[in-house]
């Protein structure tokens, strides 16, 4: 089972912060894109401040400021007439621009006492995120654990009745203190001036007790939480919890609940190994490994092939069971930090497939290690502000983008021989809908709703010479795009 790393502090001297508010210029007020009779002029250098004054004072407008350093003064201007004031003074040939003086808001800090030492939130760009969504309380978040601390501060308006598989009942006390955490990092009560930000502030947290106060849990047990949660309409679920055998029963439970809309999403676990661990490495699971604050892998940290995203993993610090708070690192951290932001993009756009989600934190996560995919980072460590930028306009913009397929291996006029593997990976600005592989015109191999398509090429069945390789990628659209390559036996 996942072995966290911890150490228990139930309180801190962190420094309270206080939330920020709008920065803009009076008459503009929260959430306007620009100050209404204002406006911001560039005059060209042999413009003098006298013939400057007579221009403006033919357009009823007046200088009421300036920035010398760059030769920019501001126009006081009437709102109703500020649209042809801006058209006439960007026609005259003694003025270099005219523009909006726009308006900006403060990124949105939570007061919780300890959100200065959540170093996790800034550098996956949370704050700004929250200026999109904080999250909405349709939108659930499973929690396939320990159980959670029904009084914890931070945590116990937020639980929904849930279940727990060790004793049938429906008692989801934390039996262990894992899942307390885990929930916390997830969705933790935040901006109400007590212990730590969750990434999704307003969506609730579903117990579902399945792993003992000895840190165990049965694949079972595992299978029937995740099967319930998507029978109760659960979007999104995390396990941060995972065993090295493969299994059926398993992949079952995780296809049953993909098939239902929910995204599930498991840790990579610790082990510093590239073996395969479960739920994470089954399909239509986004496996987590963890980040540091210098974004670079743990080194407790699980990679390999079957990594999706990362996250930050690290020095955490979140809900202890008992009330209090401490400091966990383990890719247990890094799984429902990645399931908070799933949560916080379904609550801007419901409307999204599971896939169309998945796809949305892949395309949008900033890159690591070596350029795209590989097998410590996945597509990159998860971004909350591109991520939620990308679903915001994904409730108005029609996809007109094609998706983006490349055959990653064998490399082009590479040799091939007996067994040849062959991996076509695409990525698309919402989702995926399907790959195609084709061998000299021949369809060999097609996946849907999957970013990679991997192909065991039995080369010694082929004639020698030089054989085409292709593949084509589309998305919900039916936008497509395609790639090839030319392999010698």
């Amino acid at each position: 089972m996942e072995k966290a790393i911890r150490v228990t502090i139930q309180y801190f001297s962190g420094t309270l912060v206080t939330t920020a508010l709008c920065i803009a210029f009076a008459n503009a007020g929260c959430g306007s894109d620009f100050v209404t009779d204002e406006l911001l002029i560039q005059p060209k250098a042999k413009v003098s401040d006298r013939e400057l004054d007579a221009l403006c004072k033919n357009h009823n407008a007046t200088v009421i400021d300036s920035i010398p350093q760059i030769h920019v003064k501001l126009l006081k201007v009437s709102p109703h007439d500020r649209e042809r004031v801006k058209s006439s003074l960007s026609g005259d040939s003694n003025i270099s621009f005219v523009e909006n003086n726009f308006t900006a808001v403060g990124s949105f800090i939570p007061n919780d006492t300890y959100y200065s030492s959540q170093w996790h939130l800034t550098r996956i760009s949370a704050p700004t995120g929250w200026d999109i969504s904080t999250g909405e309380d349709n939108v659930p978040i499973a929690i396939i654990d320990s159980g959670v601390d029904p009084s914890h501060p931070d945590l116990s308006a937020k639980l929904l009745p849930g279940y727990n598989y060790l004793d049938s009942t429906t008692n989801t006390a934390d039996v262990l203190g894992h899942g307390t955490a885990v929930a916390g990092s997830a969705a933790a009560l935040s901006d109400n001036t007590t212990g730590v930000a969750g990434v999704a502030w307003n969506n609730p947290v579903m117990p579902l007790v399945v792993l003992n106060s000895s840190n165990f849990a049965s694949y079972s047990d595992i299978a029937k939480a995740i099967m319930y949660a998507a029978d109760q309409g659960i979007r999104v679920i995390n396990i941060s919890i995972g065993g090295s055998g493969i299994s059926s029963t398993l992949q079952n439970a995780v296809d049953y609940a993909w098939n239902k809309g929910s995204v599930i999403f498991a840790s990579a676990m610790n082990n510093s190994s590239n073996t395969p661990y479960y739920p994470a490495a089954c399909n239509n699971v986004v496996a987590v490994s963890a980040t540091t604050s210098s974004d670079t892998i743990a080194s407790f940290s699980n990679y390999g092939d079957w990594i999706d995203i990362s996250a930050p993993g690290s020095s955490i610090i979140t809900t202890n069971n008992g009330g209090g708070y401490g400091d966990w690192s383990g890719t247990s951290f890094s799984s429902p930090i990645s399931a908070g932001l799933a949560a916080l993009i379904l609550s801007i756009n419901p409307s999204l497939t599971n896939t169309q989600v998945v796809s949305i934190m892949e395309n949008n996560a900033d890159d690591l290690g070596n350029p795209g995919f590989d097998s410590y980072y996945g597509y990159g460590r998860i971004n909350v502000y591109k991520s939620l930028t990308a679903a915001k306009n994904s409730e108005t913009q029609t996809d007109t983008i094609s998706p983006v397929v490349s055959v990653t291996s064998p490399g082009n006029n590479a040799y091939v021989r007996n067994f040849q593997k062959i991996t076509v990976i695409a990525t698309d600005s919402i989702s995926v809908s399907a790959i195609e592989l084709y061998i000299d015109g021949t369809l060999m191999k097609s996946v849907t709703d999957q970013a990679i398509l991997s192909y065991r090429w039995n080369t010694r069945k082929v004639a020698g010479g030089p054989h085409g390789v292709s593949a084509k990628a589309y998305d919900a659209a039916g936008n497509m795009n395609t790639d090839a390559i030319t392999v010698y036996k």
